[in-house]
């Protein structure tokens, strides 16, 4: 059996990368082969509408045939049982590395069909996990549930099925003395990274387990 976590943060030891790990290393106990990808490593960019993907009887049919570091990375997910995204949550949505990378991974296998079907090769379990400054109040005022559960519905129609998790109001800076962040409370930062992050990673790490089942 076989996982890759995707981690779409440019930090590759911070949150998003810790409940990662977490998340492979309960597959790991299930006896999963893992693999942690770090995408600001890679040189790619999004989309770029060729629709060489859509094309009639073409070579590159249900493939994108942009041909950069992506390319063994897609390679990775169609031998893949399950896949784990990662992403912090930046001016409200995923960065812009992990949604340049979804629009090259999912589109090509989104069929323009009456209805949309999928041409990935066969059923495997995604998840994905969120990490967010903000309290969970706030998330829900702002409306970032229905953009979560948009990727979510894409996810599963393209794999077969789809999970979020998601981590709230996260420790961001290693030392709040050295940045201008006086809206929040240094000290109930470091609480609930002491208190709540644990049980967010015990999450992270049932959820690669169950996975690896």
């Amino acid at each position: 059996m076989k996982l890759i976590a995707l981690n779409g943060s440019p930090r590759r030891e911070w949150n998003t990368a810790t409940l990662l790990r977490k998340a492979l290393e309960g597959a790991e106990s299930r006896g999963a082969e893992t693999k942690l990808i770090n995408l600001y490593d890679l040189n790619y960019k999004g989309c770029i509408s060729c629709f060489a993907c859509k094309e009639k009887g073409g070579k590159s049919y249900g493939r994108c045939v942009v041909n950069d570091d992506l390319e063994p990375v897609f390679k990775r997910i169609e031998e893949a049982d399950a896949v784990v995204f990662g992403s912090p949550v930046y001016l409200g949505n995923i960065t812009g590395e992990m949604q340049s990378f979804l629009e090259r991974l999912v589109f090509p296998y989104l069929t323009y069909t009456d209805p949309p079907e999928t041409l990935f090769p066969k059923k495997i379990r995604t998840g994905f996990i969120y990490t967010m400054g903000l309290t969970e109040e706030l998330m829900e005022q702002f409306g970032y549930p229905q953009r979560f559960a948009g990727i979510e519905r894409f996810l599963a129609r393209i794999f077969g099925s789809s999970e979020s998790l998601l981590s709230f109001d996260t420790y961001q800076f290693k030392d709040y003395s050295k940045v201008v962040a006086t809206r929040f409370d240094p000290e109930a930062k470091l609480k609930r990274r002491q208190e709540i992050f644990p049980k967010d990673c015990q999450k992270a790490f049932d959820l690669g387990a169950r996975f690896a089942q």
